[in-house]
């Protein structure tokens, strides 16, 4: 156990330079691809409501795929506040859509695979040495590349400003479906 703590300690302090972008700051504008090979844009999303963009390092990673399930379990309550969520991971549209199918998710799961996205958003960094020993990303990701974003939660509101960033290099924190719902309800009551 200790071996593999070194190396999460390893991950989580190359991460650590990713600092994502912040409250307040501009959500860059984006087109992918999501699972099915059809075009997504933020700012089409957002003509129909607040945006949650969530980040995750791809379908391989079991913490990606149980916080995806996480938020699928809460998602009727998500969309009860007019939200559209969008998940975003530097593969490929194929696998995409077997993390759509495998988590059985009702959101679009969208694909970066050159990353640029991730890049807009200050989150790609490279996991180092140890981690391409035990881990092939060129295989993993879509254009090949050897790095993975830091896993993010973004809430955009309809003017593309971010009124919430969850930015952790540690990986195995997210934001949670029922914090992501809280800051729905704040935007909600304030609106009123």
């Amino acid at each position: 156990m200790g071996e593999l703590q070194d190396f999460q300690k390893l991950v989580i302090a190359n991460a650590s330079q990713a600092k994502g972008i912040s409250k307040g700051d501009i959500a860059p504008d984006f087109t992918l691809l999501n699972a099915l090979g059809k075009k997504v844009s933020l700012s089409e999303a957002l003509k129909s409501g607040i945006v949650i963009i969530k980040f995750y390092r791809g379908e391989w990673c079991p913490i990606c795929n149980l916080d995806l399930r996480e938020i699928q379990s809460h998602l009727p309550q998500i969309k009860s506040f007019g939200a559209t969520l969008l998940a975003i991971s530097p593969q490929r549209p194929d696998d995409a859509l077997t993390a759509t199918q495998k988590n059985e998710l009702e959101f679009e799961v969208l694909s970066d695979a050159d990353q640029e996205v991730i890049k807009a958003y200050n989150l790609q960094f490279d996991p180092g040495e140890d981690y391409h020993r035990r881990r092939d990303l060129t295989v993993l990701n879509g254009d090949g590349l050897k790095t993975l974003p830091v896993p993010a939660t973004f809430i955009v509101n309809t003017n593309q400003i971010i009124e919430a960033a969850h930015v952790e290099a540690n990986y195995t924190e997210r934001m949670g479906p029922l914090e992501i719902i809280n800051v729905l309800k704040e935007l909600t009551n304030k609106a009123k």
